[in-house]
């Protein structure tokens, strides 16, 4: 299900840990406004309110404090439904988004996340998701090879800054700027590995402790944030190793991306692209490159690896995906040759939006276990949606490094390293510090600690994809080997494709006896894998655009007493055969040990052989942590040889507990042989969404399509999911898909009226099943109001009375509305005579409508009252009435002036202030 995780820290921990640098500097506006109130029956939680300009309706929070600029994103929710992703303004504080036709009713449980964080939540007591302490995990054996040693290459280290490009859908031009470390002086071309940093701050003010904005280009007085020179140490250990690198810069995009409907990735791709032609072209003509690139060595493009961090690995994916399957045209910022070969992809803490890996491009992705930005480790996706969509024979690799954090790995995002302002994303609560992650903590590492881990593991990847070495894989494939070069980091792995066979998947029509099959995603916790309420939260079931999805599930085993055995059947047998143990990957409650298994498996003619036991422990975790990981399990295949079990046939799977109680999740099952296979991407389908933005007419009823492209080679299967403008929920239809065939055809029906109404969005998200891959995977139709927006008037009912008597005004439009009309009006301070004060009204009024109480006796426009007020659809008028109360004080004549604003609680320049008057009762 769509699940908002549990977690520990206050709401301003939260803030501050969200994302690499701290706030942005430049406010949107400087008042501190009191409570905002709402004059309806479903008054909105603090923090949030609804407005516009001119009767829009947009739904708005505003943040306890700036929430810096990171790479998860920032999306309201009410309960498990995905609202939409807001605007940031330039205040760091307020996020606004569209409502479209949502009902103030319809505003139940609002919360506001980031990677399955709340950011709007107060602090909770569980800090841990079982009574047990967080224990680090044994030091694996040494790997026969250690990538993280420097080689022997002489290096030279150099920038070049080219002419900027224009990126589709962006109005600034964005910088061509790189880093390089390559070998000098060393013989032949050798393989190019280029880094892409992720969405951070853009400019910072020399000599502040904490001014960072996320403009571009910078203002003046500012500086670019140089977050491509924060892998240095990683360039040059790979350059001594005789690998050319190349980091490129992309604050152009990090400043524009929150208006891509993709967050950017398409744009990081052709940045990308655009860097690795300007390579092919010095490659061939030498004397036209830079002159750092002129002193290195030659780069081999048939051999490049993508690094990316953060939303640089959703972005390298993307480069990864558009150099094997062209992306449309219009959206495409580069629309050359493609003059490389991607050979692999590392992914460093990285976003997957789209959930759209690419199956037949190898991959490593690194999970940090104190991610503090992209918290729920979502690019576990790059390794489980693979799964059964291409070929199966490269191999994606999940390495999962206890105690690391987010930034620690681009040193431009560390305390002490960086230039810039910078701070630890993993922000905790100094009076409750989190039992894995507070610095000092035994679990968590130090930055040193963790960039060198996190260079060694880029150049065991480096090694194995673009080297062919394949010593280093067991550092990479789950096969329990340690880096020593990685120093005291506990690092993990798991791993699927390669050469593994088989595949005993939960889903594909899996019987299941003994146990339960559940659902990744799903709003009914009797259904859902981990219950919503379970502190902490599993890599493996991060949230996508729906409440609920098909095909992603597991097997959750729970017992009480060992010995029953929980069954999988596949819906056709399985062949083992070729491989010499069965892989399997499992997860356990954190912080647990000692759940063991025994290993069974039953071929067609129902012989039963038990291949061996296997012991599993949880990750050290809190509620703050995303440590429902699984762990990969090996057992041999040498019993079921003896035995005579047809391996060509295995028709089932068993594990029988043998701890007294416990709970375990298995996600699947491999036959395991060791090597690397030899990777060759198939010809597939490519899918991508686009939007259409069409006005809704006066009259009539027109039905348009929503625009998908079809595109490459091949037929393939995707899942399609229409999505309810309304109730945010969504149908699926399994949808075979082929170039140029219109297969996903969504029909919108567009009624046309002269009713004032907001844009509605009629979307549609698709994922990849078989044979396919999905570039822009969610995208549709917006119908665009074209009826002029209302006239808004206040004006006095009763604006002179006697104390004792409301004051009232009434709000109205000039004719009816389709949609609620949000108007906010603001006591001001009066400009002569005498003003009422806070015990000249009734006091519940006064609390309901502001927050303040009476005491102690002060000027009412001193008591924030600034409220919304509501006209509901079909309606023309609401009433503001200001009750008064009678007391037995002799006064002279009493006001106050009230008046409309604009959402910064600005008064209107052009609309009139009125005054109303409470006279002393005879």
């Amino acid at each position: 299900m769509i699940r908002t995780r549990r977690i520990c820290v206050t709401a301003v921990a939260v803030l501050a840990a969200l994302a690499g640098s701290p706030g942005l500097a430049q406010a949107e506006q400087s008042r501190e406004s009191g409570p905002l109130s709402a004059m309806d029956d479903n008054p909105l939680p603090p923090g949030w309110r609804i407005g516009g300009e001119g009767g829009a309706r947009e739904l708005v929070w505003r943040a306890p404090k700036a929430v810096p600029m990171g790479d998860a994103r920032v999306e309201f929710r009410t309960g498990d439904r995905l609202l939409g992703v807001p605007k940031p303004a330039r205040d760091g504080r307020t996020f606004r988004l569209a409502l479209g036709e949502a009902r103030p009713e319809q505003l139940a449980d609002l919360q506001v996340t980031a990677a399955g964080r709340r950011l709007d939540a107060a602090a909770d007591d569980n800090h841990s998701p079982g009574s047990r302490v967080p224990r680090i995990p044994a030091q694996a054996p040494a790997n026969g090879v250690d990538p993280g040693k420097p080689g022997s290459y002489r290096t030279v280290t150099g920038e070049y800054d080219l002419d900027p490009v224009r990126l589709p859908g962006f109005d600034t031009p964005v910088e061509m700027t790189a880093k390089v470390v390559a070998p000098k002086a060393a013989t032949g071309s050798r393989p190019l590995a280029l880094f892409l940093h992720g969405r951070h701050g853009t400019c910072y003010k020399p000599g502040s402790e904490d001014d960072v904005t996320g403009d571009w280009p910078c203002a003046d007085g500012y500086k670019p944030i140089p977050s491509h020179r924060g892998y240095l140490r990683d360039q040059r250990l790979l350059a001594s190793q005789g690998y050319v690198t190349v980091s490129i810069s992309a604050n152009g995009i990090n400043a524009q991306d929150w208006e891509a409907e993709d967050a950017g990735a398409q744009a990081r791709s052709s940045l990308v692209r655009q860097h690795l032609a300007r390579w092919a072209d010095w490659t061939a003509h030498r004397s036209s490159a830079p002159a750092v690139v002129r002193k290195a060595a030659k780069a081999d493009l048939s051999r490049v690896l993508l690094v990316g961090h953060s939303r640089g690995g959703e972005g390298v994916n993307r480069a990864a995906m558009d150099s094997l399957y062209p992306p449309p045209a219009a959206e495409d910022g580069y629309r050359g040759p493609v003059r490389w070969k991607v050979r692999g992809t590392v992914l460093v803490g990285p976003t997957i939006f789209g959930q759209n890996p690419v199956a037949d491009v190898p991959s490593v992705t690194l999970l940090p276990g104190c991610d503090g930005d992209v918290s729920d480790l979502q690019g576990e996706d790059f390794v489980d949606g693979t799964r059964g969509i291409s070929r199966g024979t490269a191999l994606h690799s999940a390495v999962y490094m206890v105690g690391a954090n987010h930034n620690y790995f681009n040193s431009e995002w560390t305390p002490g390293e960086a230039v810039a302002p910078a701070s630890d994303d993993f922000g905790t609560d100094p009076d409750e510090p989190d039992p894995v992650c507070t610095p000092g903590a035994a679990t968590r590492l130090t930055a040193a600690q963790q960039h060198k881990a996190g260079a060694t593991y880029i150049a065991a990847a480096a090694r194995l994809f673009l080297a062919g070495d394949d010593r280093v894989r067991p550092l990479l494939d789950g096969s329990g080997k340690r880096a020593p070069s990685a120093g005291p980091a506990r690092v993990l792995t798991h791993a699927v494709g390669g050469r593994r066979s088989g595949g005993f998947l939960p889903d594909g029509g899996a019987k299941v006896t003994g146990a339960r099959l559940c659902s990744a995603i799903d709003p009914d916790p009797a259904v859902a894998c981990l219950d919503p309420e379970t502190p902490g939260s599993s890599p493996h079931f991060a949230s996508w655009e729906t409440e609920q999805e098909t095909g992603r599930s597991a097997v959750d085993l729970k017992w009480s007493a060992p010995g029953r055995a929980a069954r999988i059947t596949p819906a056709k047998p399985l062949s083992l055969r070729g491989s010499q143990k069965l892989a399997l990957r499992v997860f356990v409650p954190p912080n647990t040990t000692g759940t063991k298994f025994d290993v069974s498996v039953t071929d067609s003619s129902n012989r039963r052989v038990k291949l061996g036991s296997v012991q599993v422990d949880g990750l050290p975790g809190s509620a703050n942590t995303a440590s429902y990981w699984a762990r990969e399990l090996r057992v041999p295949l040498s019993a079921a040889t003896r035995a005579g079990l047809d391996l060509r046939h295995v028709k089932s799977l068993e594990l029988t507990p043998r701890s007294r109680s416990g709970r375990a999740w298995l996600m699947d099952a491999w036959g395991w042989a060791p090597g690397t296979s030899a990777v060759k991407a198939a010809a597939l389908p490519r899918v991508d969404v686009g939007r259409t933005i069409v006005k809704e007419g006066d009259s009539g009823t027109r039905t348009y399509r929503i625009p998908v492209e079809i595109s490459g080679q091949g037929s393939g299967q995707v899942r399609v999911y229409v999505l309810d403008p309304d109730s945010g929920r969504a149908e699926n239809r399994l949808v075979t898909v082929r170039p140029g065939s219109h297969a996903i055809d969504v029909p919108v029906k567009v009624k046309g009226d002269t009713v004032y109404g907001d844009d509605v969005e009629h979307d549609i998200a698709v994922k990849a099943v078989r044979n396919s891959v999905v570039g822009k995977h969610r995208g549709g139709l917006t119908v665009e109001n074209d009826d002029p927006e209302p006239v808004i008037t206040l004006s006095p009912v009763a604006d002179r009375v006697t104390e004792g008597e409301p004051l009232t005004w009434r709000l109205s439009v000039d004719a009816p509305t389709a949609v609620d009309i949000w108007t906010p009006v603001r006591v001001l301070p009066v400009t002569e005579g005498a003003e009422l004060s806070t015990k000249d009204v009734d006091p519940q009024w006064l609390e309901d409508s502001s927050g303040d109480a009476p005491d102690p006796e002060r000027p009412l426009s001193d008591a924030h009252l600034w409220v919304w007020l509501n006209i509901p659809p079909g309606s023309t008028s609401v009433d503001f009435v200001v009750p008064t109360v009678r007391d037995q004080v002799a006064e002279p004549a009493e006001s106050m002036r009230l008046a409309q604003t604009d959402r910064n609680a600005e008064p209107l320049p052009d609309r009139l202030v009125l005054t109303g008057t409470v006279l002393d009762k005879p």
